[in-house]
């Protein structure tokens, strides 16, 4: 949900920020707190609130890309982890401040479940657009969504999920697409069976680890449960995506993907230079699809313009070069020559 920033101070934030985390932390949860905290700890606690509620939200900001409700969020969030952290005995002289902290997390929580209502509202509105479109759900589904319901992070969590359920469970029956128009990307790459493999080492892993785990923790042992399930769906949903999504050619525009993690749309028009056997660039987008080894791009492709390309969870990237890799490079040249 949130993009991280490029630079380099964004990776000493993050080190920042865990340092600020592990020092309040073991400022109250060590054998050292009745030594270190006096008897009047107001301002030890008053200093701890600063880092939680401004400090590490400020290098959350240094760090990733937020909007000025996610920076808000996060200092309600940071003043009630206080209140996790800190012993109810320090923190007491400032629970009218946790308890407001409670109540912003509250109404924001209710703003993101009227969003999602909304969206169910309007999902058939939403379905029959995209039932009335050729393309494939995966380039569909934000913009029949966006031109309902404004974009929104948590919107975009939710279609991103959206798309994992319906490729895991409802795609079975759709057949690849094999036309004049289309190139596939993955069947002379071990990209599919890479994605198998991943799928059983999940389901032995999960036996073997929650069965151990089960007697151990079962709190712990259904977390990982979770998630491994989950885990599997997404790449029964990542296989499905790739065979049914091939690079597609028509009417003048190129629509493209490599799974769910990336997908783009863009006009013939705005192709610079298509440059067959070279190298890429390092902040290049690459569409190369999973191999036993890494696999070189077959062209590059520069734009005139920064074109968008859409991340998972419905992420945006502005890309000025990507990097392809394709089963059939002569078609693919032939159709965008045309």
């Amino acid at each position: 949900m949130f993009a991280m920033r490029r630079t380099q101070f964004a990776k000493w934030a993050l080190l920042l920020l865990a340092l600020v985390l592990t020092s309040n932390f073991l400022l109250y949860h060590s054998s050292f707190s009745s030594i270190i905290i006096p008897e009047e700890s107001v301002w030890v606690v008053s200093g701890s609130l600063l880092d939680l509620a401004l400090v590490a939200p400020l290098l959350l900001l240094a760090a990733f890309r937020l909007t000025a409700k996610q920076f808000i969020g996060l200092i309600a969030s940071g003043i009630i982890l206080a209140r996790l952290l800190i012993p109810s005995s320090y923190i007491e002289p400032f629970s009218g401040l946790v308890y407001a902290a409670i109540g912003l997390e509250v109404l924001v929580i209710a703003a993101e479940a009227a969003l999602i209502f909304f969206l169910c509202y309007h999902f058939p509105k939403i379905l029959r657009s995209i039932k009335n479109q050729e393309e494939s759900p995966l380039f569909t589904l934000f913009p029949a969504t966006f031109a309902v319901v404004k974009p929104n992070p948590l919107v975009s969590v939710v279609l991103s999920e959206a798309l994992v359920v319906y490729y895991a469970f409802f795609s079975w029956k759709k057949r690849a697409p094999d036309t004049p128009y289309t190139v596939s990307l993955h069947k002379n790459t071990s990209a599919i069976a890479f994605y198998i493999m991943l799928i059983h080492a999940i389901i032995i892993e999960t036996i073997g680890l929650h069965w151990f785990l089960h007697e151990k923790s079962l709190m712990l042992s259904m977390i990982l449960l979770i998630l491994n399930i989950y885990s599997v769906l997404y790449f029964l949903a990542e296989i499905q995506v790739i065979r049914l999504n091939p690079l597609t050619v028509k009417d003048g525009s190129v629509q493209l993907s490599l799974g769910l993690s990336k997908r783009m749309t863009f006009h013939l028009d705005s192709i610079e230079s298509i440059r067959w056997g070279e190298p890429a660039k390092k902040d290049a987008l690459e569409f190369i699809a999973n191999d036993i080894e890494t696999g070189e791009p077959q062209l590059v492709i520069n734009f005139k313009a920064p074109q968008k390309a859409t991340l998972f969870y419905g992420r945006t990237k502005e890309v000025s070069q990507i990097a392809l890799k394709v089963d059939n490079p002569e078609k693919l040249k032939n159709l965008l020559e045309q």
